[in-house]
C-alpha cells in the first residue's frame, strides 16, 4: 500500500495550509485499525488537500494514488470518507482554469484511473455508489470508462447503487471520444424512461437532459410522479444527491429553465409527508427569487399553506407571502390569522409562525403587525433575527426562509410611526441594550422628521459615551427638529476619534452651520482610505463644499465603483457639475440594463435622477428594464425581493414614472 510514499518530496509540495509535509502520517492514520482516529484522520486530509475547492494542489496529486488504493482496501475504516475525498477532486479538476490545476494532477489521473474503475465491482454497495459517482464527475472520455460502468450495470443489483450508476452514465456519454459503447449506452438510457421503477426512470431524464435540454418538459407527469413518490427517499443513500424528497426537488427544479412554475406547480399539490410539502415551497421561493412573472400562479398556492398542519410548512408560507410584500396584500387576512400562532420553527433561533405572519403583515403596510410588533421592542420574546445577515445568492434559484431584524421590519413603516414611537421611546435609556439602541435609532433616522417626538430621548442619549453616535444618526435622519442637540454635536465633533465626522455631520443637519462639518469630511471624504461613507455626507453640505470640486472630480473617475459614485453626486451637489458626474454614474449601472444587479447601482440611479435632464443617456440605456421578468438582486432570502422592489422604484423614478424614497432599499 505505502510503496513509493517515501519517495515523495512532501516538504516541497503544498496544500490548502502550506507544506504537504504532514500528509504521509494522515495517510498512514486513516488506514489505522482505530475507526474515529481514522476518519478524523481521513476528514482532516479532505480539508487540506480540497478545503472548499478552487484549485487542485500539488500535495493532492501525490496523494491520489495512495487516496485509492486506502479505498480499495477492506480493512480500511475510512475508506468511503477516502474516497469521497477523491469524488470531490475528480469534479473540482474539471472544473478549475488550467493555471489552478497542479501540472501533474492530468497524468497521475489517468494511470489511477484503473484502480478507480476496479472500485465499481467492490463488495460494498457504498464504495461502489462512491466510485460510480466519482467516475461521472471526473474528466475521462467515456472511451475509457463506459465499458467499465455498462459491465456493472449489468451485474449490479443494488438499487441506490444503480441510481448512481445512471447518472455516470449520462455524463460519461457526452465526453469525447466517447468511443463503440457510446451508442449501447445512449439506447440503454432511453429504455430506462420507461422503467417500472420511478426513480430509475428519474434518474434517466437527469442522465439525459444535458443532451436534450427539452426532455424533462415532455415528460413532466413522469417526473412528478418520481418525486412525489415514496420510493424517492431512495436517494438519500445514493452518492450523487445523498438527500432525499427536498434534495430531489431542488436537483430536478433545475432541469426546467426558465420562469415556468408548471414543476412547482406540480410538487406544490397536496402531498401527505410534510417534508414534500416542505419542499415544495422552498421551490417556489427559488423559483420566485429569479422570476416576477410565476407570483400570480404560485400565490394562491403558497396562500393555501397558510393552515397546513405542520408549523414548518406554515411559517414557510408566510415568509413567501411577506418575501411578495405587498403584491400578496389579498391574503392579508389569512396571515392575520396566524398572529396568535406559537409554533415554533425546528431552527437554531426557534422563529415562530406568528413573527412570520408578522413580517408579512408589515412587508404588506397592514396595521394588524403594530400590535406585535411593539410588543417585541417592548422586550416581548423575539424570532426576528438578532443581527442583519446577507445571503449570497450567485444566480441560484435557492430561497433562504429567514426573517429579518426588527430594525428591518420597522424600517419601512413611516406611516405608522405615531403608534409605534411611544414603545421606541421607552427603550431609548442611556440603560438600554446598545444593540437595540443602534437598531431603533437607525429606524428613526430612516423615517426622518416623522420621527420628532422622539427628540427629548435622543438628546438623553446624546449625552451618553457609548451610546450618543447612534443618537446622532437618528438626529441627523429627523433634521431640524432636533436642533436641541446641536451644541453637544458641535462639542464631540471637537474630541477627535472614528466618530468626529458623525458628530459634524449630524450637527449640520440639525441646523449648525456647515464650518465643522467642512472641516472634518472633506479630509476624510478626499483623502480617506474608504472614503465613500464621508462623501455621501459631504454631499449634504452642497455648494457648501465647492473647494473640494478638484478632488471630487478626481475620485468621480476612481477604480473602486462605491467611491466613483459617491464622489460623482457629492460633485454635482457641490457645484452643479454634470459633465464628469454623469458619466461616472453611468458607468456604475451600465451592467444593470443587461440584468445585473449590484448594491451600488441603487445610490447610482438615484443619483441620476435628481440630475434631471443631463441623465437622458441614464433614461435610453434602462428605458427597457421595466418590462424584464428577470428579478434583480444580489442577496439572498428576502433582500432579494426588497432589492428588486427598491432597484426598479428608482428606474421607475428615473424614466419619470413616479416618486422614489431615498430611505428605501
Amino acid at each position: 500500500m505505502w510503496e513509493g510514499l517515501e519517495a515523495v518530496d512532501w516538504a516541497g509540495l503544498e496544500h490548502n495550509y502550506g507544506s504537504a509535509e504532514d500528509v504521509p502520517g494522515l495517510l498512514h492514520r486513516s488506514a489505522g485499525p482505530d475507526q474515529p482516529d481514522a476518519e478524523g484522520a481521513a476528514f482532516e486530509l479532505l480539508n487540506l488537500l480540497y478545503h472548499q475547492g478552487g484549485w487542485i494542489c500539488s500535495a493532492a496529486s501525490a496523494a491520489l494514488p495512495f487516496l485509492l488504493r486506502l479505498a480499495a482496501a477492506p480493512h480500511v475504516p475510512s475508506r468511503g470518507t477516502v474516497l469521497e475525498l477523491v469524488a470531490r477532486l475528480a469534479s473540482e479538476a474539471g472544473q478549475v482554469a488550467e493555471r489552478f490545476l497542479d501540472p501533474g494532477w492530468s497524468s497521475t489521473w489517468e494511470l489511477a484511473l484503473p484502480q478507480l474503475l476496479a472500485l465499481l465491482a467492490d463488495p460494498e454497495a457504498e464504495i461502489r455508489r462512491v466510485a460510480a459517482h466519482v467516475v461521472g464527475a471526473c474528466t475521462s472520455p467515456g472511451a475509457l470508462i463506459l465499458p467499465a460502468l455498462l459491465r456493472c450495470w449489468q451485474a449490479e443489483s443494488d438499487p441506490a447503487t444503480r441510481l448512481d450508476l445512471v447518472l455516470a452514465l449520462g455524463r460519461a456519454v457526452r465526453r469525447e471520444p466517447a468511443g463503440d459503447r457510446s451508442d449501447e449506452a445512449g439506447t440503454l438510457l432511453r429504455t430506462l424512461l420507461v422503467s417500472s421503477e420511478p426513480q430509475l426512470r428519474l434518474a434517466a431524464v437527469h442522465a439525459l437532459s444535458a443532451g436534450d435540454s427539452g426532455l424533462a418538459v415532455r415528460r413532466m407527469e413522469t417526473v412528478l410522479d418520481a418525486v412525489r413518490d415514496p420510493s424517492v427517499e431512495l436517494w438519500q443513500h445514493t452518492s450523487s444527491v445523498e438527500g432525499g424528497a427536498r434534495a430531489v426537488q431542488y436537483r430536478t427544479a433545475a432541469l426546467f429553465a426558465g420562469a415556468s412554475p408548471a414543476f412547482t406547480l406540480g410538487l406544490m399539490a397536496d402531498h401527505p409527508d410534510a417534508e414534500q410539502r416542505i419542499g415544495s415551497l422552498a421551490q417556489a421561493g427559488g423559483l420566485l427569487s429569479q422570476w416576477r412573472s410565476p407570483a400570480g400562479a404560485l400565490l394562491p398556492a403558497i396562500a393555501a399553506r397558510l393552515d397546513d398542519r405542520a408549523a414548518e410548512v406554515r411559517y414557510r408560507a408566510a415568509e413567501l407571502l411577506a418575501c411578495l410584500g405587498p403584491s400578496a396584500g389579498v391574503h392579508a387576512d389569512a396571515v392575520a390569522g396566524l398572529l396568535g400562532d406559537t409554533a415554533a420553527r425546528m431552527s437554531r433561533t426557534g422563529e415562530t409562525v406568528a413573527d412570520a405572519a408578522l413580517w408579512a403583515l408589515a412587508r404588506m403596510n397592514d396595521p394588524r403587525c403594530l400590535p406585535g410588533l411593539a410588543e417585541r421592542v417592548a422586550g416581548a420574546r423575539s424570532g426576528f433575527a438578532s443581527a442583519s445577515a446577507f445571503y449570497g445568492s450567485a444566480g441560484e434559484a435557492f430561497h433562504h426562509p429567514v426573517l429579518p431584524t426588527l430594525y428591518e421590519a420597522l424600517v419601512r413603516l413611516h406611516e405608522h410611526a405615531g403608534t409605534l414611537l411611544p414603545v421606541i421611546c421607552d427603550r431609548l435609556t442611556p440603560a438600554g441594550d446598545v444593540q437595540l439602541v443602534e437598531q431603533l435609532c437607525d429606524v428613526l433616522a430612516a423615517w426622518g422628521p416623522a420621527a420628532k417626538t422622539a427628540v427629548p430621548q435622543l438628546l438623553d442619549l446624546l449625552e451618553d459615551d457609548e451610546r450618543w453616535t447612534a443618537a446622532a444618526t437618528a438626529l441627523a435622519g429627523i433634521g431640524v427638529e432636533g436642533n436641541g442637540g446641536r451644541e453637544l454635536l458641535l462639542a464631540r465633533s471637537r474630541t477627535g476619534g472614528a466618530d468626529v465626522a458623525l458628530a459634524a455631520w449630524a450637527y449640520w443637519q440639525v441646523g449648525g452651520d456647515p464650518g465643522p462639518a467642512l472641516r472634518v469630511l472633506g479630509p476624510a471624504a478626499t483623502e480617506g482610505r474608504f472614503p465613500h461613507p464621508a462623501l455621501r455626507k459631504l454631499a449634504d453640505l452642497g455648494p457648501h463644499a465647492a473647494d473640494f470640486a478638484d478632488r471630487l472630480r478626481t475620485l468621480a473617475g476612481a477604480a473602486d465603483t462605491w467611491t466613483g459614485v459617491e464622489a460623482a453626486h457629492a460633485l454635482w451637489a457641490a457645484t452643479g457639475e454634470t459633465e464628469n458626474s454623469v458619466p461616472a454614474l453611468l458607468q456604475a449601472v451600465q451592467e444593470l440594463a443587461d440584468g445585473t444587479y449590484k448594491p451600488v447601482m441603487l445610490p447610482a440611479v438615484r443619483h441620476l435622477t435628481r440630475m434631471g435632464h443631463a441623465a437622458r443617456p441614464a433614461v435610453r440605456l434602462l428605458r427597457d428594464l421595466p418590462r424584464s421578468d428577470r428579478r434583480l438582486h444580489y442577496f439572498g432570502g428576502w433582500r432579494a425581493f426588497t432589492e428588486d422592489e427598491s432597484i426598479r422604484a428608482a428606474v421607475d423614478a428615473l424614466l419619470g414614472d413616479r416618486p422614489t424614497r431615498s430611505t428605501q432599499g
